[in-house]
């Protein structure tokens, strides 16, 4: 397949600044990972600048290959049992409103790791009572227990990226990933704790249709989700998916129009949104009219 043009529309900005100075050394000094360096965000260089950035627990190696991200895939190693302690330092040095924690799939562990996303999730609790804490996690397999660890830790939020329509997951995901299991995880959550926001994410440019994409935002509100980011794909490199289609601004604006109609509480969609990209912005303007479902 022939590569397509980056669209003027799409803009990456080197990294510079103080901030973004002073939150790399933070993350060596504490030998922290985020994900905005493992999946070449594009914001990053914005966020950062911002003193912003979602960090990712459990090592730098995933246990999963999924044919669109750039994190390394492969056999991760040992937990870092100071790791959680670490992440809360972090946060309390930055001074943060709102942090987004992620993770790496552990399938190599026995609860994928929700143990030890929970226990970061309550050191930050602890370090940080005032911090609005996000945890965008991983499937867990589908396992109830490792699911209710999660939200038994009373982050205000969970996300849990859908990531494609139903038809693409097969070929964008990997093999453990379905689109029916992360359906599953999201209404779990919702089911044991309904005050905890959901939020789920989708990647355009995949190959999907609209109506397909219509069908998905549907499947999430009818899980309770009430938070949806939409944003481009973008190919991280030649081994990873090619781009099948540029979606256009204003595109983006009407699957949001879309979104709001179906009943989401919180829409991002743009070509340069992430799942995670200003979230505690998101968050904080609106919560407070987010609706209990």
């Amino acid at each position: 397949m022939e590569l397509l043009r980056k669209p003027e529309w799409i803009r990456l900005k080197a990294p510079s600044g103080q901030n973004y100075t002073n939150v790399k050394q933070t993350l060596r000094s504490l030998e922290l990972h985020t994900v905005c360096e493992e999946a070449r965000c594009p914001n990053l260089s914005e966020c950062w600048g911002m003193g912003i950035a979602t960090i990712m627990i459990m090592g730098k190696t995933c246990s999963r290959g999924c044919r669109f991200c750039s994190v390394n895939s492969g056999k991760p190693g040992l937990l870092d049992s100071q790791e959680s302690e670490n992440v809360a330092i972090a946060i309390k040095e930055w001074r943060l409103r709102y942090v987004v924690l992620t993770s790496v799939c552990r399938d190599d562990l026995e609860d994928g790791g929700a143990n030890h996303i929970a226990k970061t999730i309550r050191a930050i609790h602890d370090k940080c009572p005032k911090t609005i804490v996000e945890a965008l996690v991983p499937d867990f397999g589908g396992n109830e227990e490792s699911i209710d660890k999660v939200v038994r830790a009373s982050p205000t939020v969970i996300s849990h990226n859908i990531e494609t329509v139903a038809r693409l997951s097969p070929n964008v995901r990997d093999f453990r990933a379905s689109y029916d299991q992360s359906l599953m995880v999201l209404q779990k959550i919702r089911s044991l704790n309904p005050t905890i926001y959901t939020k789920s994410s989708l990647m355009l440019g995949l190959g999907e249709t609209e109506q397909e994409v219509i069908k998905t935002m549907k499947d999430l509100r009818s899980k309770g989700v009430s938070i949806i980011t939409m944003g481009q794909y973008l190919q991280p490199s030649s081994r990873h998916l090619p781009v099948v289609q540029y979606v256009t601004p204003e595109r983006f604006d009407w699957f949001a129009r879309e979104a709001r109609q179906i009943g989401f509480s919180y829409v991002a969609s743009g070509p340069m949104v992430r799942s995670s990209y200003k979230a505690g912005e998101f968050f904080l303007q609106t919560h407070y009219l987010v609706a209990s479902d």
